[in-house]
């Protein structure tokens, strides 16, 4: 099993890098959260690759993949879809929204108002959708990647605490370095390179993938450690609102994709401190004389890391 993983998460990687290119960090923890089964958010300035990450993860894996460019004058019917009646039938018919896709960027979400914002909990918590009392369930597998633009606030709505919460990570890809820069330029000379990307695995293959993730053996050990550096977060002084059980199960969520990517059939605390920052620090609420003094959620869980005690003792799969 974990040498198929291991190699699954290999080629995935070395696929969507033809595309993202100088991003080898930040398309590994893509590929840990999709095979958590988690949501991401994709936080970064206009122009670095945002869409065209979820559009090669939804092409190497064979997804169906829909995108909706949020606006603030978007309903939730236009996410989720609406009830028609049907004059022939006389009967009410079920027309689906871009919601009910495998793969679902969600474009600059911050830019619907809170109402359309809230049409997404049900469906990323859930994996379903209810309308006019009917639910919907979604396909398998499903993944919402979602992008924002963290320096234009004109216009958007801060996305509420409870549905930061229903992100596994929130990643950011920065700038390129001048030698990648070139190397983008030269790969799009005639055409994007996502026309010519190629499929390396199926939906199916890929949901078989993620339940054989959930496989790794987490140790007792590993498990309080994840614990204890949750429960630190709420009780940290400068933290108004700290990481909820998601966030643990986040954790132990992508520990178990991280240690299968490694060739492991077990958990390592390394695991745990690597994926910590990206899965919880988007979760803490700063208390506001913290946030005047320029302290940041991922000071607080560095901060957190470096207090907690690593655990020590034989962690591995018992024989």
């Amino acid at each position: 099993m974990i040498p198929t993983l291991q190699e699954f998460g290999t080629r995935l990687r070395e696929n969507v890098g033809q595309v993202i290119i100088g991003k080898d960090q930040e398309i590994e923890l893509a590929i840990l959260g999709i095979l958590a089964q988690g949501h991401l958010l994709i936080e970064d300035v206009p122009g670095v690759g945002k869409t065209v990450l979820a559009k090669s993860l939804a092409r190497s894996l064979g997804c169906n993949f829909s995108r909706i460019q949020f606006t603030p004058d978007m309903l939730p019917s236009d996410v989720t879809g609406v009830s028609i009646f049907n004059q022939q039938t006389r009967q009410f018919e079920f027309r689906a929204g871009p919601i009910m896709s495998q793969v679902v960027l969600a474009d600059e979400i911050n830019r619907a108002t809170p109402k359309t914002q809230a049409a997404l909990l049900e469906a990323m918590d859930e994996r379903q959708v209810t309308v006019d009392g009917v639910t919907h369930t979604l396909p398998s597998p499903f993944l919402v990647l979602a992008t924002q633009n963290p320096i234009e606030y004109e216009g958007t709505f801060p996305l509420p605490e409870a549905q930061l919460d229903r992100f596994l990570m929130r990643l950011s890809l920065g700038y390129p370095l001048p030698a990648q820069e070139m190397r983008i330029l030269e790969s799009q000379h005639t055409r994007h390179p996502l026309d010519d990307l190629p499929q390396i695995t199926s939906a199916d293959e890929f949901s078989a993938a993620q339940r054989a993730a959930r496989d790794i053996y987490v140790d007792l050990l590993v498990r309080r450690y994840i614990v204890e550096l949750v429960n630190n977060t709420r009780r940290y002084s400068e933290v108004y609102l700290g990481a909820s059980p998601r966030g643990s199960l986040g954790l132990y969520r992508t520990a178990q994709a991280r240690a299968a990517l490694n060739g492991r059939d077990y958990v390592l605390p390394d695991d745990v401190k690597h994926l910590a920052v990206v899965v919880l620090a988007h979760r803490l609420l700063l208390e506001p004389a913290a946030r005047l003094k320029g302290v940041t959620p991922s000071a607080v869980i560095q901060e957190i890391l470096n207090a907690v005690p690593v655990p020590g003792g034989d962690v591995r799969r018992p024989a």
